[in-house]
């Protein structure tokens, strides 16, 4: 087989020799949905692996855009995605680099020589490059920098003097910027120069002033539309929404999704035009920071199918064990009316039905108050009315959870007071978590703490102990 064009469509039962898929040739599943990477596909590269075909290997992923062959490498093992990053050599698509999950990059830049990582960087995008070499030890960021020509690298190493998850670090340094009393004509000529380094992509022209400070902006669109005696400072839309480098990605997300933006442009603290953020990196900011949300929430952290065992051990044992600690103040509240359980059996039985709806209507309101701080929904000006609506939506959950549950008490435990008690505590529990799932969240915002990362734990303990405490209480104070 060494040596054979394959065709990548073709059924494997036709080719002698051709190998399925082990299960310890992959980390984690290639989406069977994609096209590119069926499971014939698959087996067919990991056949060329094992060979150490490297021709075949090339010809096999010659095709793959590079988003597919970054997420071949996700699923193969460590050691099948190493071999086929060795067999690829400078063949490898530069923007893999970029593609691929965080731990999976890791894995692949220990085994790329620094001078193919340097040469990779140069055909990227500034920030992709800041990306990729952000997973890179500090002596090696130094030698693939070393290896970059003047301009790239003092490009690079600006961007990464700005704070992780900054503006600095998602913009692009390549952009197009125009003196105001430019013509159309010259704009246009200057693009389609052959000598002209302009962005591969890009929507505005940025018109500055002598000092770089940007002081309009010119849609690619209305350039081609103008006539060439036409001044840029006569067509320009003056006072352009331009965003501190320093400024938090999340807010500079936030920013463009509320002004419909599809490019902006970064300045420093001098006000001087650095860079370019455009809509497609705003996309992956979204994208990334709703994922941090929600893996928040369950207390996992951000990790991916690729992490290691011992990587997502570490992060979720953090959490459970602070789950734990809370927990000894629901602990604590039970054994203080361990008495008035031993004399009503029934009420162990109930107690979790208390809890567990209190904590369901707390993660509920939780999740809508996380959700609207995020997207500053929810503020300072707004939350009486926010909270007058979850204390009127709490009330109504409760009065009816309520009736139910002290209705089924009474009928199946035979006892009106039980039932009564039953009802008395869900609403108290109820009215609290809706309370609690709003306040915790603005709560810890207030004080500098994400609320996606420590609501849940608060939210939870707080209904559990309000939980068991106004049921066992009435029920010692009605019943006993």
């Amino acid at each position: 087989m060494a040596g054979t064009d394959l065709d990548p469509n073709r059924d494997p039962e036709d080719v002698e020799g051709e190998t399925a898929i082990h299960p310890d040739d992959v980390d984690a599943t290639i989406p069977d949905t994609d096209p590119h990477l069926s499971k014939e596909f698959t087996a067919r590269v990991i056949d060329a692996i094992r060979d150490e075909d490297q021709d075949r290997a090339r010809s096999l992923v010659s095709e793959l855009h590079a988003a597919d062959l970054a997420d071949l490498l996700e699923g193969l093992s460590s050691a099948n995605r190493i071999s086929l990053v060795q067999l690829l050599g400078e063949e490898l698509d530069p923007e893999v680099l970029y593609e691929v999950d965080a731990s999976v990059k890791a894995d692949i830049v220990e085994h790329i020589p620094n001078e193919q990582i340097a040469e990779a960087l140069t055909e990227l995008d500034t920030d992709d490059a800041v990306y990729v070499l952000e997973e890179l030890d500090d002596e090696d960021r130094e030698e693939v920098l070393q290896a970059l020509d003047a301009d790239d690298r003092v490009a690079i190493e600006e961007s990464l003097s700005y704070p992780a998850e900054s503006a600095g670090r998602l913009m692009q340094r390549d952009l197009v910027a125009l003196p105001e009393f430019w013509t159309v004509g010259q704009t246009i000529d200057y693009l389609r120069s052959e000598t002209t380094e302009i962005p591969e992509d890009f929507y505005d022209i940025f018109v500055v002033d002598p000092s770089h400070h940007p002081v309009g902006t010119v849609p690619l669109s209305r350039v081609m539309r103008t006539h060439r005696p036409v001044t840029l400072g006569e067509m320009m839309d003056k006072d352009p929404y331009v965003i501190d480098a320093e400024a938090d990605q999340e807010e500079v997300a936030y920013q463009f999704t509320k002004y419909h933006l599809i490019s902006a442009a970064v300045v420093d603290k001098n006000r001087r035009l650095v860079g370019v953020v455009t809509v497609d990196d705003i996309v992956e900011v979204i994208e990334e920071e709703a994922e941090e949300d929600i893996m928040a929430l369950a207390g996992v952290a951000d990790a991916s199918l690729n992490e290691s065992i011992l990587t997502i051990t570490r992060q979720r044992f953090v959490w459970l064990l602070i789950n734990m600690i809370t927990a000894v103040a629901s602990a604590y509240v039970i054994s203080a009316f361990g008495a008035t359980i031993q004399q009503m059996v029934a009420l162990a039985a109930l107690m979790p039905i208390v809890a567990s709806i209190g904590g369901n209507a707390g993660n509920q309101t939780m999740t809508i108050a996380v959700r609207a701080l995020a997207t500053k929904e929810l503020s300072t000006l707004n939350v009486w009315r926010v909270m007058s609506r979850e204390l009127t939506t709490a009330s109504m959950n409760g009065a009816g959870l309520a009736l139910v549950a002290g209705v089924v008490v009474w009928l199946v435990f035979q006892n009106p007071l039980l039932g009564g008690v039953m009802a008395a505590a869900l609403l108290i529990n109820t009215i609290v978590a809706g309370l609690s799932g709003l306040l915790v969240p603005m709560g810890l915002s207030r004080a500098g703490i994400d609320p996606a990362v420590a609501s849940t734990v608060l939210v939870t303990t707080i209904t559990d102990v309000v939980g068991f405490l106004a049921f066992l209480g009435l029920a010692a104070l009605v019943l006993l």
